[in-house]
């Protein structure tokens, strides 16, 4: 999937995308050919791995597969 963020796209993949329903929490993602994971702790959407990315970069991503699945 793309996204665009501060005018610049990205590419990732939802790595477990069968198993993500409304009740789903963490989200595992390639971007641009890294892995990152995304939780959902009280509606907002975090980054926790190695990989450093921005928090509202990490939010949008989280809407952007939400949105996608109707999370």
């Amino acid at each position: 999937m793309r996204i665009t963020y501060k005018d610049t796209d990205y590419v990732y993949e939802i790595e477990n995308g069968a198993a993500i329903n409304k009740e789903t929490v963490e989200i595992k993602i390639i971007l641009n050919g890294q892995p990152v994971t995304l939780k959902n702790v009280n509606k907002v959407w975090a980054q926790d791995g190695e990989l450093t990315i921005e928090p509202d970069f990490a939010q949008a991503l989280g809407r952007s597969v939400s949105l996608r699945y109707r999370m």
